[in-house]
């Protein structure tokens, strides 16, 4: 089931978001919109994928994940198809609305929520590490990929292809190897149980929430700003391009990295480390980030954190919360921070048209240094669980 979800994963990350960035273009075209009315659909998406997580974490949370990915699965191929065929910007948004359905259904908060479900604690953080692990690739795989079939065959016949295979891949092993899961339950006694509706009335959850999102904007900020920032410092275009790509294969790293040591650290301490790291190598872009080997220092410790708050995330609310109501209480979580890595992007353009990428970078360092002091904050207070022994 492990593989499976790898699987899934990283072919739905793939097709349902990065396959985007290269069909932007051509799409735009064709279309006869300009580039920023067509990236709005992939906003549209995300939104509609946060608006959705905390209903989806109930569903998993009462019913498990079997039928909801599955269902998402076909729901997103045919949302693709429906893509291939658009001819108005409104045809546009309304099959990123249904993208955007689908992908609450089918990618990590869902899937999380399955092997929290079916696997023991000791288990856990090597599963979860395994699926983000292999989907870390996703935009490695399908950005080139989408690449040469838009080369070959032009846009609205690659994303057929790309539906396709979506479909083929996730129905069949969404379908099969999720049959027999059940909704997480939790194994501690009764009275140390934290229930969704305590674990929303604990101050802790807001700050995780807090850091979380202050984490998210910050990360899609630069995953949208930093080519055009490093044009902006003296990089060719191919140089930022190639840099901005080092993130997407630093995250793996980061991520093992990061699960290893929680043998030492809990997980909660090294995310919150991390983030001041990352926070600390982008305030030093402006000033070191003219020379190439400048660049490559700041980016690399930046990119090292890129993907830990993924499985950080989860880590952090089993041990705060438990697995019971888990779908829930991650949903909850998801919510915003989704809204807030949609809608982050725009505002980094406001920032960046009024007073320059100097300043933009900055405060995104910022926002990475609070991120990683709140987690730090929260690392040092009582567990639900711890709080309510009596």
């Amino acid at each position: 089931m492990i593989s499976a979800l790898a699987a899934t994963q990283t072919v739905g990350y793939g097709v349902l978001y990065y396959a985007f960035s290269v069909i932007l273009g051509p799409m735009s075209r064709d279309l006869g919109i300009s580039n920023t009315t067509a990236a709005g659909a992939l906003t549209v998406a995300v939104l509609v994928s946060g608006l959705l997580s905390i209903p989806v974490g109930r569903w998993l949370d009462a019913r498990g994940g079997h039928a909801l990915m599955t269902v998402g699965s076909v729901l997103g191929a045919t949302a693709v198809l429906c893509w291939s065929q658009v001819q108005t910007a409104g045809q546009l948004y309304a099959a990123f609305v249904a993208i955007g359905i689908a992908s609450a259904m089918v990618l990590y908060e869902p899937a999380f929520a399955v092997i929290v479900a079916v696997t023991s604690p000791a288990r856990r953080a090597k599963a979860l590490l395994a699926v983000t692990l292999v989907a870390g690739f996703a935009s490695s795989i399908f950005i080139p990929l989408t690449g040469q079939l838009v080369a070959r065959l032009e846009w609205r016949s690659a994303l057929v292809v790309l539906a396709v295979l979506l479909a083929a891949v996730t129905v069949p092993l969404h379908g099969l190897s999720l049959r027999r899961t059940q909704p997480a339950t939790d194994r501690a006694p009764h009275h140390t149980r934290p229930s969704p509706g305590r674990a929303f009335r604990d101050p802790t959850f807001w700050l995780l929430a807090a850091t979380f999102v202050l984490h998210g904007a910050a990360l899609a900020v630069i995953a949208v700003h930093l080519v055009l920032y490093l044009i902006s410092l003296g990089h060719p275009a191919t140089v930022a391009a190639t840099l901005a790509g080092l993130l997407g294969l630093l995250s793996v790293t980061g991520r093992v990295v990061t699960t290893l040591s929680t043998r030492w650290l809990p997980m909660a301490t090294i995310a919150g480390v991390i983030f001041v790291l990352q926070g600390a190598a982008l305030s030093m872009l402006p000033v070191v980030g003219r020379q190439l080997a400048g660049a490559i220092g700041c980016l690399v410790l930046f990119g090292l954190g890129f993907g830990v708050a993924s499985i950080a995330t989860p880590a952090i609310l089993l041990d705060r919360y438990g697995a019971g109501g888990y779908g829930t209480i991650a949903g909850t979580l998801a919510a915003p921070v989704l809204v807030a890595r949609a809608s982050a992007p725009l505002g980094g353009a406001l920032v960046a048209a009024a007073a320059g990428y100097r300043l933009l970078v900055v405060v995104v360092a910022g926002a990475c240094v609070v991120a990683g002091l709140l987690l730090l904050l929260v690392a040092r207070l009582p567990t639900a669980r711890q709080a309510s022994h009596p």
